[in-house]
């Protein structure tokens, strides 16, 4: 099944038939897709309401330097200063990011939208992509912060992804724009990268994204269309029982599998529940590309948000101006 893009703050005549189809299970948000609250709110309730089914509408909102939704959300500080924080006061540190998560998961559900692809739980190490999006390079650290976001977002009512598996945060390439090659042995990346998602895991998360990262020591694919990292590490050796999402297909390191219908049919094949197809100009031949496919668009209904108050219901509570309070004041 897909989870596609659209291209503005109101849907289209032709985005509305988009989710008129079989395969379509949700919609991923971005800033072009961002004018206000109420206009989110409007957009993600205008996409249910065009859809035969229930649709996953869902958003980046990490916080630092990935947060979509800005004006009139909180300002989120990036997870790496938790990482600064823990040396010092690990117990501080790990509340602080239970706070944080559970602002971000709150908000984005006042506002209509199911899921924030979150925590990112790479280490630390370099990458271009993941910078300071991660919270330290220790992956026992990362182990701890891991457990505590879980925690955060399900006390929101939100789901929660882990991402992005196995590890994008030890190779220096952003597969946004480049082919990246992690040579090292999968001993190594058990005895680090792995760590965190094993704690995820524990912490029941409820989704894991794919890494569009080579590791050819382990499998000669991209781990988002590798049946070995999917079926017989991630769910088999790992036991994650939940929904995995391959990263978008739009990005430069998805090309090796070819072309739109190549690339889906090898996530696909390999064991992803979901393709995210985050381009609009991608959709229409992603859609023809899964035509005859038999698809299980239920397993998305169990990331739908829960328990959503709605702004009005979020700012009459406490808990969100104290956490707001917490943040701003505690991340160096």
């Amino acid at each position: 099944m897909l989870v596609i893009g659209v291209a503005g703050t109101e849907l289209t005549a032709q985005e509305r038939d988009w989710l008129q189809h079989d395969a379509c299970a949700g919609v991923i948000l971005f800033t072009r897709n961002f004018a206000s609250r109420a206009q989110v709110a409007e957009l993600s309730q205008a996409i249910r309401e065009a859809a035969p089914r229930p649709q996953l509408v869902c958003v980046d909102q990490e916080g630092g330097r990935v947060q979509r939704f800005r004006d009139g959300f909180s300002a989120l500080p990036s997870l790496e200063g938790f990482g600064r924080l823990h040396a010092a006061y690990p117990a501080a540190a790990l509340q602080l990011a239970e706070e944080h998560a559970w602002l971000m998961a709150s908000e984005i559900r006042a506002s209509g939208v199911d899921l924030s692809f979150a925590p990112v739980v790479d280490l630390g190490r370099g990458n271009r992509a993941i910078g300071d999006r991660a919270f330290s390079a220790d992956p026992q650290v990362v182990a701890e912060f891991t457990r505590a976001y879980v925690r955060g977002m399900h006390a929101a009512g939100m789901a929660a992804t882990l991402k992005h598996f196995p590890g994008h945060g030890s190779v220096l390439e952003d597969t946004h724009f480049d082919d990246a090659v992690d040579e090292r042995t999968l001993e190594q990346i058990r005895a680090l990268d792995l760590v965190p998602f094993v704690a995820g895991i524990e912490a029941r998360a409820d989704a894991v994204m794919m890494a569009h990262v080579v590791y050819p020591q382990v499998a000669p694919e991209p781990a988002g269309y590798s049946r070995r990292w999917i079926e017989d590490i991630l769910r088999r050796e790992m036991g994650f029982r939940g929904v995995v999402f391959s990263d978008d297909i739009g990005m430069a390191a998805a090309f090796s599998a070819g072309g739109v219908k190549s690339r889906i049919d090898a996530h696909l094949d390999a064991g992803c529940d979901v393709v995210l197809v985050c381009h609009p100009e991608l959709v229409e031949e992603s859609l023809a590309a899964v035509a005859g496919r038999k698809l299980n668009t239920a397993a998305l209904v169990g990331l739908i948000g829960r328990g959503a108050m709605g702004w009005d219901g979020l700012l009459a509570g406490t808990r969100h101006g104290n956490a707001q309070s917490r943040l701003s004041g505690g991340i160096a």
